[in-house]
């Protein structure tokens, strides 16, 4: 599923070693290894930033900060297209602005979400959603070992299996 948007529940769950983030773990693998990014706004990325700032503190977020751009993400920023889109979620089915700018990307990509977030069965029918698996093991968070990110970042480098 390379192409697909990601929401902040999905890289949290990564990042922090939640079972679900192994979905998300082998997305981004398989988004190196084909050279075909996976897709999140900024205003995603911002939630990241202020959930692990708050709940793990700065220095980890400086952490996560340089190694996020070894993973095959792409962020965009805001434009009026997808404003109105997300403006219209949020108008629709009261969901959370950030929420709400992930399925608009979604939308205005006519690709899959890929979240763990059940705020959004609501948008079944006006969005493709894929749910994370919580059937999987606890992993090691990936923002304390960043085992997963250099193998991500050496695939993309050589092209290489790890």
């Amino acid at each position: 599923m390379p192409g697909s948007v990601l929401d902040s529940h999905a890289l949290l769950a990564f990042l922090r070693g939640e079972p679900d983030g192994e979905t998300t773990r082998r997305l981004l693998e398989k988004s190196a290894e084909q050279d075909a990014p996976l897709h999140m706004t900024e205003v995603n990325y911002a939630e990241v930033q202020y959930i692990v700032r708050r709940k793990d503190g700065d220095a980890l977020w400086q952490h996560i900060a340089r190694e996020l751009p070894a993973l095959p993400i792409t962020f965009h920023p805001v434009t009026r297209e997808l404003a109105d889109v997300a403006a219209d979620f949020e108008a629709r089915f009261s969901i959370s602005l950030a929420d709400a700018f992930a399925a608009a990307l979604a939308k205005t990509r006519n690709t899959d979400l890929v979240t763990g977030d059940h705020e959004f069965e609501m948008l079944k029918g006006e969005i493709n959603i894929h749910w994370l698996d919580k059937t999987s093991p606890n992993l090691p968070p990936v923002v304390r070992e960043s085992d997963v990110t250099y193998k991500i970042r050496r695939k993309r480098k050589t092209g290489k299996r790890t």
